[in-house]
C-alpha cells in the first residue's frame, strides 16, 4: 500500500508523522517514506510494507495532508503506475524536462574513439539544435580482445568539447560503480559544463549490486536498458533496484532482445512494449534502434530501416531516442557498421521529428470531440 501525500508534504512533516502512527498500530507492516522530486511538484509517498491486503485504506483517506491510497498492483512498486493509481511525474535535468509527455534525441558515438572524431560530432548536433548527445567511455564487449572504451582518460576532453558545443545532457554507460565516482570527479574538475545520465547497460541489467549502488545515488539520473535475454517484468523488477535505492530520475530503456527470431536484424525489435512501459510504469521511456536494427541496410523505398525502426518507436509515444552516429563508420572501434554518418544527422533528426509530430496528432484526434 502507497499513501501519496498532497503537494509540497515534506516527510519531516507533523502530517507524514500522523499517517506513520497511525500505520504503526496494524501489526506485521513496516514502513518507508519517499521523496521525489517531479518535474513539476515535490511528492512525498509512504509505502506499508508488509501483510496489507487487510488493512483498510478509509483511516489514511481521511487525513486531510493525504492525497490518495494506492493498492499496490504490481510487484515492481516504486516504479510501477498500479493500474493508473500513480502518476508518472518525470523529472528535471539540466533544465530539460524527461517524463512521459517529453522528446529527446540523443544521437552520437557509441565509444569515444579520439577527440577529433568527437568534436565533429557534437560541432554537427549544434547545426541542427541538438543539446543531447550520447558518448560512451566504458565499453562492455563479448570479447575480451574488443576495444573497451578510453575510460576515465577521455572524461576531461569529452566534457570540454560538450560544454563548448553547447551539449547539455550526456548519456554514457557505466559498468563498475568506481566509473560513477570516475565522472563525478571529472565533472567536478571540469567545472560541471554538461549533465551526465548514466546508463546500464543490457549486459548489465542484472548486475543488482552496480543498481544498488547507481540506485543509492542523487546525482546522476539513470538510463536502464531492459535485458537482452530476459522477459519485460525481469527487467522491470531489476529496475525497480534504482527507484528502491532512493533514486528515481529513471528512463527505461528498448533496445531488442536476442532472438534468432528477429534476423535479418542484430535483435528482435521490441518497441511494440513502449505504450506497454507507459502503462505499467511511470517511467519515461527510450528507443535504441542501433542495437535493434545492427546495420545500415537500406530499404526498398530507400530509407534505411534503423529510419523505419526509429519511426515505429516514435509513433507509439517513445519519450528518447538513443542512435548511433560516427565521423568515419568504416574506422570506428565499436559497432561500425550500424552507425550513421554525420551527413544523415540533420535528415534523421527531420524525420524524426516529423513522425512525432504525427504521434501528437494521433493524440489530439483521440482528445477531440465526437460530433
Amino acid at each position: 500500500m502507497i499513501i501519496v501525500m498532497k503537494p509540497d508534504v515534506l516527510p519531516s512533516s507533523e502530517e507524514v508523522r500522523e499517517v506513520l502512527h497511525m500505520a504503526e498500530r496494524f501489526p506485521d507492516v513496516s514502513t518507508e517514506v519517499r521523496n521525489i522530486q517531479g518535474a513539476t511538484r515535490v511528492l512525498t509517498e509512504i509505502y506499508l510494507l508488509g501483510s496489507t491486503g487487510t488493512i483498510p485504506a478509509e483511516p489514511f483517506e481521511e487525513f486531510p495532508a493525504v492525497e490518495r491510497v494506492i493498492r499496490i498492483r504490481e510487484r515492481y512498486r516504486a516504479i510501477g503506475r498500479h493500474e493508473g493509481q500513480a502518476e508518472a511525474l518525470g523529472f528535471e535535468f539540466q533544465g530539460l524536462s524527461f517524463g512521459q509527455d517529453s522528446f529527446h534525441l540523443f544521437p552520437g558515438l557509441c565509444a569515444v574513439d579520439n577527440r577529433e572524431n568527437l568534436e565533429s560530432m557534437f560541432s554537427a548536433l549544434r547545426e541542427v539544435g541538438v543539446t543531447t548527445a550520447r558518448a560512451g567511455a566504458y565499453k562492455p564487449r563479448t570479447s575480451p580482445y574488443d576495444f573497451q572504451g578510453l575510460g576515465a582518460n577521455c572524461l576531461p576532453f569529452v566534457f570540454e568539447s560538450a560544454g563548448s558545443h553547447g551539449i547539455r545532457v550526456i548519456s554514457m554507460e557505466v559498468t563498475h560503480e568506481s566509473h560513477v565516482d570516475e565522472i563525478h570527479t571529472a565533472l567536478t574538475d571540469a567545472g560541471q559544463p554538461v549533465g551526465v545520465m548514466l546508463q546500464v547497460g543490457t549486459r548489465n541489467a542484472q548486475n543488482f549490486e552496480l543498481l544498488k549502488y547507481i540506485g543509492s545515488q542523487m546525482e546522476f539520473p539513470v538510463l536502464y536498458k531492459r535485458g537482452m535475454g530476459i522477459t519485460l517484468e525481469e527487467s522491470l523488477n531489476a529496475c525497480e533496484y534504482l527507484a528502491t535505492g532512493g533514486n528515481h530520475r529513471i528512463v527505461f530503456g528498448l533496445r531488442g532482445m536476442k532472438s534468432n527470431l528477429g534476423d535479418p536484424h542484430r535483435n528482435f525489435v521490441d518497441f511494440a512494449h513502449v505504450p506497454v512501459v507507459k502503462r505499467l510504469t511511470r517511467l519515461p521511456v527510450c528507443i535504441d534502434p542501433s542495437h535493434s536494427v545492427g546495420k545500415k541496410t537500406v530499404a526498398s523505398d530507400g530509407l534505411l530501416d534503423i529510419h523505419h525502426v526509429t519511426a515505429q518507436g516514435i509513433i507509439v509515444g517513445a519519450n528518447m531516442v538513443l542512435v548511433d552516429f560516427h565521423p568515419r563508420p568504416e574506422d570506428a572501434l565499436c559497432d561500425g557498421p550500424q552507425a550513421l554518418l554525420i551527413e544523415e544527422l540533420e535528415h534523421f533528426v527531420e524525420d524524426a521529428k516529423l513522425v512525432r509530430a504525427s504521434y501528437e496528432a494521433r493524440l489530439r484526434l483521440k482528445r477531440a470531440p465526437i460530433p
